[in-house]
């Protein structure tokens, strides 16, 4: 039986499980939390209703690493996002915290400011997580360097959380143009089919975005 997803179009971590999924080509249902009767039945599953949550074979799989790591256990296909190498896969999902802890938050942190009333604003936070933001383009300049992919020459699960994280980081922070190992690393990312399709299918949802969806991409 193909499992089901309870996820987004626009949600970042949401697009980083579908990434996964469309690696591979695995077969699933897609719940979309448009969808009616979606939402309730993601808080039966999950009272603090966060998302993507996967249900497999009655199990309930949290968190957008786990859920891919599971997919790869139990629905495996011909790209290993985590791979079989302890080491290397230590390497892999360093960079998939990378990315959620220190391009997704502050990209976060900065969107969430937006929607407060002008008055509660964080001008401190959202100057803090700039610069994150700043200190993690920096950093990730280097790094990919002399890589393909997040890890090297093969997409993995960390690119998986690279683009989406990069994809609306630039939205709220423009990574400078000192730091081109990043911009093309992400133009890189934009043109994989798998991270394509999700940002097509999360189109008609870019009146969500709080700050305003900038013209591109």
């Amino acid at each position: 039986m193909a499992p089901t997803l309870y996820a987004h179009p626009f949600s970042s971590y949401c697009q980083k499980v579908l990434i996964a999924l469309y690696e591979n080509e695995t077969p699933f249902t897609y719940r979309n939390l448009e969808d009616e009767g979606a939402g309730e039945e993601l808080e039966a599953l999950w009272l603090l209703k966060r998302f993507p949550v996967l249900v497999d074979d009655g199990r309930t799989v949290l968190e957008s690493s786990v859920v891919i790591e599971h997919l790869g256990l139990y629905h495996p296909g011909p790209v290993r996002l985590v791979p079989e190498d302890a080491r290397a896969a230590l390497d892999v999902r360093t960079m998939d915290r990378f990315f959620d802890n220190y391009v997704m938050t502050p990209m976060q942190r900065i969107v969430a400011d937006f929607m407060r009333r002008p008055e509660d604003r964080d001008r401190v936070g959202v100057a803090q997580a700039r610069a994150m933001l700043d200190s993690a383009y920096g950093w990730l300049d280097g790094t990919m360097a002399s890589r393909q992919w997040a890890c090297g020459d093969g997409f993995t699960l960390a690119d998986c959380s690279a683009a989406p994280s990069l994809f609306y980081a630039d939205w709220v922070h423009e990574i400078d143009s000192a730091f081109s190992n990043v911009r093309a690393y992400r133009a890189r990312l934009l043109k994989r089919p798998s991270v394509a399709r999700t940002v097509d299918e999360a189109r008609p949802y870019r009146h969500y975005f709080p700050p305003g969806a900038p013209d591109r991409d």
